[in-house]
């Protein structure tokens, strides 16, 4: 099978396409033929490094695929060949509360991902892709889909009638919009590109805030609600974390989750986040039980994940070029067939 190998921490140039046997499915796993995968920030991390010293070379990065059941083992009753699947980002957190055992297997890290032909799954980290997605749509899920549905649903508790703040264009970002709308609540997005502020109008947030042109965004969001919004999903980090704490309302959350704004300002606002008894929630994706629970959710309520554009497989490296751009709007997905 062709896969691409990342053979050391050298960003894009070490990525090498290379051929591996085709793996076989042992008991209790399902092999799948990998048809879609999408990128992740935390992709361009992995590719330069940069995720944690378990990472070993050489390495299938990529975290986030899709595709057909080809085969399963002796004893997997739950899955059948040409079954469209999903796996999990965390193979081995079934469900339950996080711990390092669970979390220790996370694709495309700790051990391969799905940016190859094939992969072998162990039967309990796959979920069937809701019906109405295409194979591109359903590769978006397991990492950027699952992260803003524990920041908004499981982790935020998000309500209707309630306000979200969602900061920028990227896959969590995006969903977050999604899942906040879904759930019947006001959401005030952020960017500092105007066409793509419209466009996150067309997805249904109700106030956007261009933050280069208004960087006290976060005063400006709690002057638009009077009290304050009642989650930020923020991904930027450290680097946007003050203005997050002005715009949350007395006893509101903030589901921490990236790092794509840098380092922190000289001073932070800690003294205002406890006076105001304010959460700060990290995410870390979640569970298959959290995956299954986000798809019925996706299928019940038709959403379709934005794809920005699609890369062939031989075309991975420009896949990750162009993510680092900062160009795009939604996610960055490869046709891996």
């Amino acid at each position: 099978m062709k896969c691409f190998e990342l053979q050391g921490p050298d960003g894009v140039e070490g990525l090498k396409l290379v051929n591996r046997p085709v793996p076989q499915a042992g008991p209790g796993q399902v092999l799948v033929r990998i048809k879609a995968a999408t990128l992740n920030y935390r992709d361009l991390l992995t590719i330069k490094g940069g995720y944690g010293s378990r990472q070993k070379f050489p390495l299938i990065p990529v975290s986030d695929g899709a595709g057909l059941v080809e085969a399963v083992g002796p004893d997997v009753k739950a899955f059948a060949p040409g079954d469209r699947v999903v796996g999990s980002f965390f193979e081995t957190w079934i469900g339950g509360e996080p711990s390092a055992a669970k979390m220790q297997g996370a694709l495309g890290g700790a051990v391969d991902g799905v940016l190859a032909e094939y992969r072998v799954f162990s039967s309990q980290a796959l979920v069937r892709t809701p019906d109405h997605l295409s194979d591109l749509e359903a590769a978006a899920l397991p990492c950027a889909g699952l992260t803003a549905w524990s920041a908004t649903v499981k982790l935020g508790g998000v309500r209707a009638g309630q306000t979200v703040l969602t900061q920028g264009t990227g896959g969590v970002s995006i969903f977050a919009l999604q899942f906040a709308k879904m759930c019947g609540a006001r959401v005030i997005a952020t960017s500092s590109n105007e066409a793509k502020l419209e466009r996150l109008k067309s997805l249904g947030a109700d106030v956007t805030i261009n933050y280069r042109t208004a960087p006290d965004w976060g005063k400006k969001a709690r002057d638009l609600t009077g009290q304050g919004v009642d989650l930020v999903v923020e991904v930027g980090g450290v680097g946007s974390l003050d203005e997050s704490i002005r715009a949350i309302r007395i006893g509101g959350t903030i589901a921490f989750i990236g790092v794509l704004a840098g380092p922190p300002p000289a001073e932070l606002r800690l003294p205002l986040m406890v006076m105001q008894q304010q959460r700060l929630q990290g995410v870390t994706v979640g569970s298959v039980e959290d995956l299954q629970a986000m798809c019925d959710a996706i299928a019940i309520n038709r959403m379709r994940p934005v794809i920005d554009k699609t890369f062939p497989f031989d075309q991975v490296p420009e896949a990750f070029r162009h993510m680092a751009s900062g160009a795009h709007f939604g996610k960055v997905a490869i046709a891996v067939e």
